[in-house]
């Protein structure tokens, strides 16, 4: 049984940095043992969705396993419930919601309620359950001020504005439906109802009471957006016979994992932060090549270094990485498994968001052809022999490497 190993440091590419010589944060980190695998490997660079086009997680995980988002993609609303354990039906509509602090106008004073930490599994249950209209409100706690929410019943649409407006210093936008068709109507109304039955509840709460005895904000009410309704997707073991599995602390990247058909457990101690406890999402992935033909590790942390602008913290993060993943390569070659190291999509720190600047990869196998690359990062990877190629091509790729991919002709 042959297996591969896709290890995405999640936002890593990025652009030349003036304070590291124009280098980017990988060409100047210290990265033994991402330059072993280059050095031992075959390199590229690829743009995970397409040339000119500025990936999202999601959409650049669905596309590495390919599924053209283009085709698949049921917005961020349904991957992030999927992402939090929720068995979702065809036709729920779900959304990403925030936990929020709004003044008695319905101002917005904070997006996140103070970044909020504790308490809102309290404030979940006074709304999760509750039916408006004859349509199920389902509503889950994610990490701090973030949750999502799930609405089930008949006659439902994804075709709707959202209630967060995005800034902060004015009112709770009222959710409009985007297209003039009863289902958009109806759900518009639940959701405006929804929000005011949680501002109503949570401001009555006994956790909000104390967090203003403490000085702290309320979480007085919910912010919603990303719509998107659950539609079938054929399960990835039946579209290219094999066992796919997804080790994640992001939500949204374990959504897309369970979008597919695949295993996407939550390992303590993973987080999408820089704490994230990366041992742990090791072991997860070698105890899953047990039963799995491939097995992707998402490390998030690169991104948020690059989302705050600190390319110092992103190249320190990778060089933590670095130590980390000499284990996982020393088990990949000692078990003959293919791993695969690459990003999902750059996120500069000079621009502090997503781009569509390609990203380095490099791959090693145990009949991979050897280029002539020794280091790993973007400049290098651009001389590799896999040339630049899409996120689907490396999965075309992958699929060749383990002998699960189809003859295309005679």
């Amino acid at each position: 049984m042959k297996r591969a190993i896709i290890f995405i440091m999640d936002g890593a590419g990025d652009r030349a940095i003036k304070e590291f010589g124009f280098l980017t944060p990988i060409e100047a980190a210290s990265t033994p043992t991402l330059d072993r695998i280059a050095k031992n490997g075959i390199n590229g660079l690829m743009y995970t969705v397409g040339p000119g086009i500025i990936p999202g997680s999601d959409t650049s995980h669905m596309n590495l396993f390919g599924y053209d988002p283009k085709e698949y993609y049921p917005g961020r609303g349904p991957l992030e419930a999927l992402g939090e354990g929720i068995d979702l039906k065809p036709g729920d509509v779900a959304f990403r919601v925030n936990f929020a602090t709004v003044d008695d106008n319905m101002r917005i004073i904070d997006r996140r309620a103070g970044r909020i930490k504790s308490g809102t599994e309290e404030l979940a249950k006074l709304i999760d359950g509750i039916e408006i209209d004859g349509v199920e409100v389902i509503f889950k706690p994610s990490v701090q001020h973030r949750a999502v929410l799930v609405l089930r019943g008949e006659d439902l649409s994804d075709r709707v504005s959202d209630s967060d407006p995005h800034i902060e210093g004015v009112p709770v936008k009222k959710v409009i439906p985007l297209e003039e068709t009863p289902e958009a109507k109806k759900t518009a109304k639940i959701l405006n109802e929804l929000i005011m039955i949680a501002h109503e509840r949570f401001s009555k709460a006994e956790i909000n009471k104390k967090r203003k005895e403490k000085g702290l904000l309320p979480a007085n009410i919910i912010l919603t957006r990303g719509a998107g309704m659950m539609r079938y997707v054929e399960p990835i073991e039946k579209r290219y016979r094999i066992r796919g599995a997804i080790v994640s602390g992001v939500a949204i990247v374990r959504g897309v994992g369970r979008l597919l058909g695949m295993e996407a457990p939550k390992v303590k101690g993973a987080t999408g932060d820089p704490n994230t406890n990366i041992d742990a999402k090791i072991d997860a992935v070698i105890e899953l090549l047990k039963d799995h033909d491939v097995v992707l590790v998402n490390i998030k942390a690169p991104d948020v270094f690059g989302h705050d602008g600190n390319p110092i913290g992103k190249k320190k993060f990778i060089e933590k990485i670095d130590k980390h993943m000499r284990r996982l390569l020393d088990y990949a070659i000692e078990n003959n498994v293919y791993l695969i190291v690459t990003s999902d999509h750059s996120t500069p720190c000079s621009k502090r968001d997503h781009s569509s600047d390609p990203v380095p990869l490099a791959a090693i196998g145990p009949d991979v052809r050897v280029d002539s690359v020794e280091k790993f990062g973007e400049r290098f990877a651009a001389f590799g022999g896999l040339g630049t190629i899409t996120g689907m091509g490396l999965f075309g790729t992958i699929l060749d490497w383990i002998d699960k991919a189809e003859k295309f002709g005679a």
